[in-house]
């Protein structure tokens, strides 16, 4: 296992913790970005190329005929294969958080369908369910299993908003486990079935799972309810006959109290379990190798990186696999750096038992050529030089296309939960709803004033009917702060001179009103 550390190049502050990868033929892409998507990247998508321990995001395209994904933060992901030798794949993402902490039910599939040396395509399509559809999560699972020629999917676990009915204004914004069911997802027909299974008592969520043909394995986990980490390791079946699906559950020894963990795959069998927290204030600094075979799972130790003195004293860190034995971890960057919400990125790379030994073998060949006289050996060709690079992957895109996040405008400061001025009082932590329409967020509204900012509708002391008719209106708004600044910059309005008109025209104007008056005096004399 090798630890190296890569620089983000001007966009380390899209990746924050809860993003995901995805790897297809062999190219890491990453979703879930901080914030909403801008014109630079409309997709939110983005080829994470590494070349010469320098991470370049650039951006990846949808087809005409695609749905739009909005960046979700720990939702639930993995592997759809036409059936299990499959060499075609595409992805199911489920679940996970929007940039404004909305919970999402939906479910989509991202495959890649066409890709050239500077443009790769996907296609992203939202399925509908009905039946027992899971409620809106985020840090769950979700598995393919194969039984009998037939394939589904399970979805396992997570947290979601407490449910309106059950909202006091003390705990409007809180989160509570999912209920411990189990549910099966026929993409076929589009239907999903629950099932509550005896041995799973307590709602779990950022726990790991794994699963191998008609079985998955869930380890670790955190309980909100009980505020543990779980300690049992279960074995979850499912078999699919022609008729109605059966799901057994069983508990087995070997367990390992984790959360947040990462698993990453290294070969048909074996797995890698790195990073993760034995308990909010302790990472888990240890890794272990799993092995399934025989419908057996066996956890060993296994030697761990040389941890930078960085990432042992760091709080929290994060990360998420990377495909094909690599994970890529990120902690928090210093407070001392110019940018205070800049992270610092590790590759970590796990090689199976098989690979150790090729190495050996090759360690020990090259000693043995080494140790020879220089007239024994042959010196390579240019065309038989063995090149050895550091890269994760290689990816040759023109770099006119690379997203440089310098381009695009600040997002922070229009975050919900800016001090938007000095008397503001909006936390995140003891917010509860103040207008009708608010739900999870404070109301904002944008002030005109200088180049524009944004602030809260409550510190301004807006009332409901204003702050509507402001919304439904094109009028601009003006904070507290800008009000009386911009009366004082109002341009006067400009006051028409009165025209002085010449002397001789105004003779001449009097002389025609007198013959005017004169005729009609003269006119009615005459008749009367």
């Amino acid at each position: 296992t090798s630890l190296q550390m890569v620089s983000a190049v001007n966009n380390s502050s899209l990746l924050h913790p809860g993003f995901s990868l995805l790897n297809f033929d062999g190219h890491v892409f990453f979703f879930g970005q901080k914030g909403w998507p801008k014109r630079a990247c409309p997709t939110g998508v983005f080829l994470l190329d590494i070349k010469q321990n320098e991470l370049k995001m650039k951006p990846a395209f949808f087809s005409k005929d695609s749905c739009y994904l909005p960046p979700l933060r720990y939702p639930a992901l993995c592997m759809l294969r036409s059936n299990a030798k499959s060499d075609e794949y595409q992805y199911i993402i489920h679940g996970g958080k929007t940039p404004n902490n909305d919970l999402s039910d939906k479910i989509y599939f991202m495959s890649l369908v066409s890709k050239s040396s500077k443009k790769m395509m996907f296609r992203c399509i939202e399925k509908d369910l009905g039946g027992d559809v899971p409620e809106a999560r985020y840090g769950h699972t979700i598995n393919v299993v194969h039984s009998r020629g037939k394939s589904m999917s399970v979805i396992f676990g997570g947290r979601s908003y407490t449910p309106l009915a059950q909202r006091t204004t003390e705990k409007w914004n809180s989160v509570v486990d999912c209920l411990p069911s189990v549910f099966l997802v026929d993409f076929e027909f589009g239907c999903c079935t629950s099932y509550i299974l005896p041995e799973l008592q307590d709602g779990l969520s950022f726990h790991v799972s794994i699963a191998r043909d008609d079985t998955i394995y869930i380890l670790g986990g955190h309980s909100l309810q009980n505020n543990t980490r779980c300690p049992n390791l279960y074995k979850l079946k499912v078999d699919l006959p022609l008729g109605s699906p059966a799901v057994t559950c069983t508990i087995l020894p070997g367990g390992i109290s984790v959360s947040s963990a990462i698993v990453t795959q290294i070969s048909d069998t074996e797995f890698v379990l790195v990073g993760g927290y034995h308990s909010d204030n302790q990472k888990r600094l240890v890794c272990n190798t799993i092995v399934l075979e025989d419908s057996k799972i066996e956890i060993v130790e296994r030697a761990s990186p040389e941890w930078t003195p960085d990432i042992k004293h760091c709080r929290i860190w994060f990360g998420c696999d990377m495909g094909k034995g690599s994970v890529l971890l990120g902690i928090p960057g210093a407070n001392k750096q110019l940018i205070s919400d800049a992270n610092y990125f590790y590759i970590l790379r796990c090689k199976g038992a098989e690979e150790e030994k090729e190495e050996e073998l090759t360690t020990q060949i090259c000693s043995q050529i080494s140790s020879e006289g220089p007239g024994d050996s042959t010196p390579f060709e240019d065309s038989e030089e063995f090149c050895f690079s550091a890269e994760a992957n290689s990816f040759d895109i023109d770099d006119a296309d690379t997203y440089n996040e310098d381009d695009e405008e600040d997002e922070s400061e229009t975050g919900y939960w800016i001090i938007c001025s000095a008397s503001c009082n909006i936390d995140i932590n003891s917010w509860v709803p103040f207008y009708s329409t608010e739900l999870n967020k404070p109301a904002m509204i944008l002030c005109s004033g200088g180049a524009g900012h944004w602030v809260h509708a409550q510190c301004m002391d807006l009332s409901e009917t204003m702050l509507l008719r402001l919304s439904e209106a094109n009028i601009k708004y003006f904070c507290n702060k800008h009000v009386d600044l911009n009366k004082g910059l109002q341009t006067p309005r400009k006051v028409v001179p009165l025209k002085k008109q010449p002397m001789k025209l105004l003779r001449k104007k009097r002389t025609m009103k007198l013959a005017t008056s004169t005729k009609k005096s003269f006119l009615r004399r005459l008749f009367e």
